[in-house]
């Protein structure tokens, strides 16, 4: 059953996920200095999948809402991340393109959901809206210049994400109270095969095979990484979340995951952050609150 407060619990589980998320993009940096993006994509979900579905009872769900959100999140969500990444499209970027996914989710929720968005939900994301544009508008070094590629398939990306958020959020409407972890270690086996055929295809079998062999410590972290913190920790957190409360209240944390971005990617490869691009993230923050709190100020009104 939804709730519509958040608890302290609640927020502190959706500050663990912005971290986690915020640090991921300079992870998968790393992780694609040796690995293509499909084969990134296959290790990552094939070490958060095996061998735990060997000793984590199935989820109370039906096989197609596990396979539909394992194929959007995992295949749709990262593999066009990834390979944003790997043409040119900048971590820090990264980071506050793939946010977009914040108005998708509140847009596709109205229809497919009938979830009614209230005022001060717009507000805050039009307020947030803002600051992203700032933020994209400040140019310098790094994260102020995009490829158009990197930034279509990065919006592709968001676009997946917000559809993987409905999935959530419809699943959870058939079937209550089903374990979100044990749905996120399960889900996670659907996009194996089809980023490993991918991977073949793309790439050639005897590169595939190098990869996995010629391995190093960079990667082989990456993979960890992604695999348990990004996908396991903070996608089980992330879809907690999502069952318990309305989908427009809950994605509009991600527009945090860019200032932690941001930060990062200036920190590992120097994509040097302007003062405008500040003043954005200090906009995402301010929509953050409105979004949050903005319904009790104008109840005390």
């Amino acid at each position: 059953m939804s709730t519509t407060q958040l608890t302290r619990k609640d927020y502190l589980c959706a500050l663990a996920v912005v971290v986690i998320w915020g640090l991921n993009f300079v992870v998968m940096k790393v992780g694609m200095r040796g690995l293509s993006p499909m084969m990134l994509g296959a290790l990552r979900f094939a070490l958060a999948a095996f061998p735990l579905i060997l000793f984590v009872r199935r989820p109370q769900l039906p096989w197609h809402w596990i396979a539909a959100y394992g194929l959007v999140q995992g295949l749709g969500q990262f593999g066009l991340l990834f390979t944003a990444l790997k043409f040119g499209m900048p971590a820090g970027m990264a980071s506050l393109v793939i946010q977009t996914q914040a108005f998708f989710t509140l847009l596709l929720a109205a229809p497919v959901l009938h979830e009614r968005a209230r005022i001060h939900h717009w507000i805050g994301l039009l307020v947030a809206a803002l600051g992203l544009a700032v933020i994209a508008g400040g140019r310098g070094e790094g994260p102020g210049q995009m490829t158009m590629l990197g930034f279509v398939l990065t919006l592709g990306g968001a676009f997946m994400w917000a559809v993987s958020n409905l999935i959530v959020r419809l699943a959870s409407r058939k079937t209550p109270g089903y374990d979100p972890f044990a749905f996120i270690a399960w889900s996670s086996a659907a996009p194996v095969l089809p980023f490993l055929l991918l991977a073949v295809l793309i790439d050639g079998w005897d590169p595939v095979v190098g990869m996995v062999t010629g391995m190093g410590w960079g990667e082989a972290l990456s993979v960890l990484y992604l695999a348990v913190l990004a996908t396991l920790v903070a996608y089980t957190l992330w879809t907690k979340l999502l069952t318990r409360h309305p989908a427009a209240k809950i994605a509009p944390f991600s527009l945090l995951v860019p200032v932690v971005g941001l930060w990062a990617a200036s920190m590992a490869f120097d994509e040097n952050l302007q003062p405008l691009q500040w003043l954005g993230a200090a906009c995402v923050l301010a929509g953050l609150i409105v979004n949050q709190v903005g319904g009790r100020w104008l109840r005390t009104r």
